[in-house]
């Protein structure tokens, strides 16, 4: 007869054996578990965040450490990382400046630009500012275009012939931005400030490459009449400043983002 506590160690022997796959199958869970971690932080795209992840699977699983110069690249670059003008056979962008998400021209491009219009930015007669989109030349309807006409001055034209040969050494994409302040108008050739506005950038764009020598292929004009005011309409200095025309030095992230592929052209 055997002892009972020799019975008792049995039955315990047996029980832990069959538990035995609870082992393996916590094993299996933490696996997958590992795995979906992995996989929703790839899908962030975010490089900072997939490097700890794989360096912690590194060392979870007692590997070498990754080479982070390889991993870095792999991030894509937002468009709002990118701001910088491409001077002709320059260098690239530079990284984002904080909440203003753009990056300062490239000193080459915008000193070419204030050089030719010097006397023109220090007369008022066009304005130079810089956003996300690019370098922002404004030039105001008063003493560029007649009230209510698309019809661009003498002064204007020479202001625009002047900025021509600045942008003749620059490889970016140009847009031409019409604007009007937020009175109605209806005249026997604009029925809206639609067309006005429009009209107005379309006949910059014929003066640029007509009279300017720039490619067809780098120019666009767009309307936007009343709704993207520089200030509020309730001033007469407000309403000046919103009657104005726009020429965009395009940036690399902005026309990648923003403009249409040229036909057969790589980017």
């Amino acid at each position: 007869m055997r002892p009972s506590g020799t019975r008792s160690r049995a039955r315990h022997s047996g029980s832990s054996s069959r538990d035995r796959w609870l082992l393996s199958y916590a094993d299996f869970m933490t696996l997958l578990f590992a795995f979906f971690t992995t996989m929703y932080a790839v899908s962030t795209v975010d490089a900072g965040k997939l490097l700890s992840v794989a360096e912690g699977l590194h060392t979870a699983f007692d590997r070498p450490g990754i080479d982070t110069s390889v991993a870095r690249p792999m991030a894509p670059l937002q468009p709002s990382a990118m701001s910088g003008i491409l001077p002709s056979g320059k260098g690239i962008v530079g990284p984002v400046d904080g909440d203003a998400a753009h990056t300062a021209a490239p000193p080459d491009a915008r000193r070419e630009i204030e050089r030719a219009l010097n006397e023109d930015l220090a007369a008022h007669r066009i304005q130079l500012t810089e956003d996300r989109r690019g370098l922002v030349l404004s030039l105001p309807e008063a003493g560029s275009f007649p009230a209510g006409s698309a019809d661009m001055s003498g002064a204007a034209g020479q202001v625009m012939t002047r900025l021509s040969s600045a942008l003749q050494g620059l490889p970016n994409t140009i847009r031409i931005e019409g604007h009007t302040y937020d009175t109605p108008i209806h005249t026997a050739r604009f029925t809206s400030n639609w067309e006005l506005s429009t009209a107005r950038a379309t006949e910059v764009v014929q003066f640029l490459i007509q009279q300017g020598g720039l490619a067809p292929d780098r120019m666009s004009a767009a309307g936007y009449g009343a709704f993207h005011p520089l200030a509020d309409n309730a001033s007469p200095d407000g309403r000046a400043r919103n009657r104005r025309v726009d020429v965009i030095v395009l940036n690399a992230a902005t026309r990648v983002a923003e403009e249409p592929a040229r036909q057969g052209a790589v980017r």
